[in-house]
């Protein structure tokens, strides 16, 4: 290695001409893939192919259907929904429904199938069939149905009759990508026209497919807006620390070019963003920087101290070769532990970082040099002189008071730490958005108004063809349903057994003594036949009941849940279903909201498994590199302290851990040993080269590379703070709790680390 470092400076230096020659198209090829990115706004990318949870839902769906939804909710000004206005355009509205994009289904109080019998005939019709000529009669007959039916109820009617509900079904092809954005746009477009025709009645649009359209634009709003915002900050910063507009300049060059790169070789590996990998490209902006700042701050002081531009290239590159190598590679590997992780989007971030970081450290050691020496760049005698000299100050300081500073930051550390163990692992996908999506908001006034919108489903097997006519499965079934509507924030229930009780009442003339399940298999199949062949298209029930009759969907919708509440309403109604229910009913439950409430568990036991293997590596490659297996000892001290003391912040303050903070220690894991390493390299540099005892050897430390740790730190903090503006949760907490851990790592550093070698040595 100092081979190396006394060579490649020189080489740099001499071959420049050659390296700016053939950085373009070395860098220009894999760029081109960045034609190949797309943005995936499917919720489901969240979720792996081996995730249990996940295989659960796609078992169901393949067993009933898999459709996607919009929902229009319709609030009329005077609250009441049973008027002829109101109905008028409720039926309006469900019949533009059908006209949306890859629509199958829609369902409204007006198409609702209203069954009544009349001898042994059974009439089924809808509820509301011609709403302009209605009588006060009519309506008053319709209002008394509907709100007495449990399955429009707190589903697609407020249970006071002030709002209603259109539930679009939709069956999306393969390219869902492009299919969402169609689908959303039409949702949208049918809405500004009803509002504009009827301004009496708000009106608001969610659903499934609005989450994914959502997910998207969230992506592509935090990559328009903060990737640009980032640079920004760091140009601001870099020229701040610098005073250099041409160092400025190639700092600039190397690390666009490095997230160029890295996107580019993103595309052609077929990796796609998402929300959660969007703000790749603004971390390899932030951590491009490092290198440089490094670097060129090595170079400027050298110049000042008389050198030459070229003599102060190669020798900085020289100086700094060793720990900005350490630095590129632990920052590597630990985006690259991502990869441990249960969610593919955090996989595809780490890579794409990863890639960039990679990137980022073969043009710091020969772009930038390069650039620099064909560059006309001068220095003046009193630049940085102010950082340096609070740096020299805060040398004398630490090494004054080492032992009380020891102590002191230790039980700091320590102590902040046990915050770890308030935290709790809880999550809600609804609120990774604020209220400046129309979105959040249209869902916010479904759950307060209308119905719920966390989802549990359970398959329910008879154990056996045709089983779903049996009396006693549909009286479990019941009994199951009878419960879980005496479980806390249950709004709806959906059963098949709720049908077969009207069939049987209608057939007996209304008469609510019937309300009951048949009394033979055979009169209820003969029920579910006549009504099955009495609904329209759109309105059967084979999204309800599988092909051969065997097993019957059941649906239950909650208010808004945390992830804790929703694993505790199916661990509780699984331990039901095994106590009161026959074993081939022994199933939990699945649906998108429940595996997202298991993913922030699964995701935290998975990425402790890259975390520790990452730290293991990176500890290992430190021994080897400082030739000293204490002080690769020593560097674990401020490298797990910082991440243990954020969380413990963390847990002090907000309580809550989600699936965005389950990969940060992986992430700023390789960050925070970069100030470690920087620090640690120019303390075994002064302590082997020049001789020097442990107190000048950590004043030399301070003064060689304090200046370009503060720049570092503080770009870093910045361009990791730029992220907490994103209005996606999942990418502010992600850039807050980074930012916490990489300025606390620099406080370790300054008088953990130092302290520590003193004590160690001395």
């Amino acid at each position: 290695m100092t081979s190396i470092e006394d060579r490649l400076g020189n080489w740099t230096v001499k071959y420049r001409w050659w390296i700016l020659l053939l950085t373009l198209p070395a860098v220009g090829l894999p760029a081109l893939g960045i034609r190949n990115l797309t943005i995936d706004n499917n919720t489901r990318v969240f979720f792996g192919e081996h995730n249990p949870q996940y295989l659960a839902l796609k078992a169901l769906e393949e067993t009933f259907s898999k459709e996607q939804s919009v929902v229009f909710v319709v609030a009329p000004a005077d609250g009441n929904v049973f008027t002829r206005a109101t109905l008028a355009a409720l039926t309006e509205l469900t019949e533009t429904g059908w006209h949306l994009p890859y629509s199958s289904r829609v369902f409204s109080i007006c198409n609702f199938q209203y069954s009544h019998g009349a001898g042994d005939e059974l009439i089924v019709e809808d509820l509301v069939p011609d709403p302009n000529g209605l009588t006060p009669a009519d309506l008053e007959k319709i209002r008394a149905v509907a709100l007495s039916e449990w399955t429009l109820v707190d589903r697609l009617l407020s249970p006071s009759g002030h709002v209603a509900g259109v539930l679009v079904g939709l069956t999306m092809p393969q390219t869902e990508a492009a299919a969402t954005s169609e689908v959303a746009q039409a949702a949208r477009a049918v809405a500004e026209e009803f509002r504009r025709q009827h301004p009496q009645i708000d009106l608001y649009v969610t659903g499934s497919v609005m989450v994914d359209q959502t997910f998207g634009e969230a992506s592509r709003r935090d990559l328009t807006t903060l990737a640009p915002a980032m640079f920004v900050t760091m140009l601001v910063l870099i020229g701040l620390a610098l005073r250099s507009f041409l160092g400025v300049v190639a700092t600039v060059i190397v690390i666009l070019l490095s997230m160029m790169a890295g996107l580019g070789l993103a595309g052609w590996l077929g990796i796609s963003l998402s929300a959660a990998s969007v703000s790749g490209p603004g971390l390899i902006l932030t951590l491009a920087v490092a290198d440089c700042v490094h670097i060129l701050s090595t170079m400027f002081h050298l110049m000042r101290e008389g050198q030459s531009k070229h003599q102060a290239i190669a020798q900085a590159l020289g100086i700094n070769l060793q720990a900005v190598f350490l630095t590129s590679i632990t920052t590597v590997i630990g985006f690259l532990s991502m990869n441990f992780s249960e969610s593919p989007p955090f996989r595809d971030l780490g890579n794409i970082v990863g890639i960039g970081v990679t990137v980022a450290f073969f043009l710091s050691i020969l772009l930038l040099p390069a650039l620099m020496a064909v560059l006309p760049t001068s220095v003046g005698p009193q630049q940085e002189s102010r950082i340096r000299t609070h740096c020299n100050r805060l040398a004398d300081f630490v090494i004054r008071r080492r032992s009380a500073l020891f102590r002191g930051t230790l039980l700091l550390g320590l102590g902040t730490s046990l915050g770890v163990f308030r935290i709790e692992l809880n999550d809600n996908f609804l609120t990774y958005f604020d209220k400046s999506f129309a979105f959040r908001r249209a869902t916010d006034f479904m759950i307060e108004n209308l119905s719920g919108w966390d989802i549990i489903e359970y398959p329910l097997s008879a154990g056996e063809s045709g089983g779903v006519a049996n009396p006693e499965y549909l009286a479990t079934i019941d009994r199951f349903a009878q419960w879980y509507r005496r479980q806390p924030k249950v709004r709806h229930v959906n059963t098949l057994a709720e049908t077969m009780k009207r069939l049987n009442r209608d057939m007996h003339g209304g008469d609510e003594d019937f309300y009951c399940i048949p009394e033979s298999r055979e009169l209820a199949a003969q029920y579910l036949l006549f009504y099955e062949m009495s609904l329209p298209f759109g309105q059967d029930l084979n999204n309800r009941i599988d092909v051969d009759r065997s097993s019957a969907r059941f649906t239950v919708t909650f208010e808004s849940m945390s992830a804790r509440e929703l694993r505790h309403a199916d661990e509780t109604a699984s331990a039901w279903l095994r106590e009161h229910a026959p074993p081939a009913m022994h199933i939990s439950g699945t649906g998108l909201s429940l595996i997202w409430a298991h993913i922030t568990y699964r995701n935290i036991h998975s990425m402790l498994k890259g975390t520790f293997g990452a730290l293991f590596l990176i500890s290992i490659i430190m021994m080897v590199a400082l030739r000293s297996v204490r002080l690769g000892l020593v560097s674990l001290v401020p490298n797990l302290l910082p991440p243990a003391m954020a969380f413990g912040i963390w847990g002090l303050v907000r309580g809550q851990v989600g699936l965005a903070l389950s990969v940060v220690v992986a992430m700023t894991i390789g960050i925070v040993v970069d100030d470690t390493v920087h620090f640690l390299s120019k303390y075994e540099r002064a302590r082997r080269r020049d001789g020097l005892a442990p107190e000048p050897a950590v004043r030399y430390a301070f003064e060689t590379v304090g200046t370009a740790m503060w720049v570092t730190t503080v770009a870093l903090t910045a361009g990791f703070l730029v992220l907490t503006l994103s209005r996606y949760r999942m990418s502010s907490e992600m850039g807050l709790m980074c930012a916490i851990v990489i300025a606390v790592a620099l406080l370790m550093d300054f008088l953990l680390l130092s302290t520590l070698l003193l004590k160690m040595e001395r």
